[in-house]
């Protein structure tokens, strides 16, 4: 592989996958069958709402979307996600989690 088309970041993990420092997970299989499955739970859409939100609010999220190149649905539905599961961050502070209301 030549080195000169690699950015810095990816000259950085090769440097690290030849000095040795990557192993392979124990049970490879299951472990892909366990993230497949829980992606599948994840992604699993059976459940309608509907919200009332500002304009603003839903251009700026419509922005953002085209920004990672998804649907401005799926980027609501995956926001809300990582909320209730406590692990959506909030970068404004400092990178701490944004905790659900029990």
């Amino acid at each position: 592989m030549k080195r000169d088309k690699l950015d810095k970041e990816e000259q950085d993990l090769l440097a690290s996958i030849e000095a040795g420092e990557w192993v392979s997970v124990p049970n490879v299989e299951e472990q892909i069958q366990h993230h497949r499955e829980y992606a599948r739970n994840t992604l699993k859409k059976d459940r309608r709402v509907n919200i009332r939100i500002s304009s603003r609010d839903l251009e700026d999220i419509q922005t953002r979307a085209i920004e990672e190149g998804i649907p401005y649905q799926t980027l609501m539905a995956s926001v809300l996600h990582k909320y209730v599961a406590g692990r959506l961050l909030d970068g404004k502070r400092d990178g701490k989690l944004l905790q659900p209301i029990s």
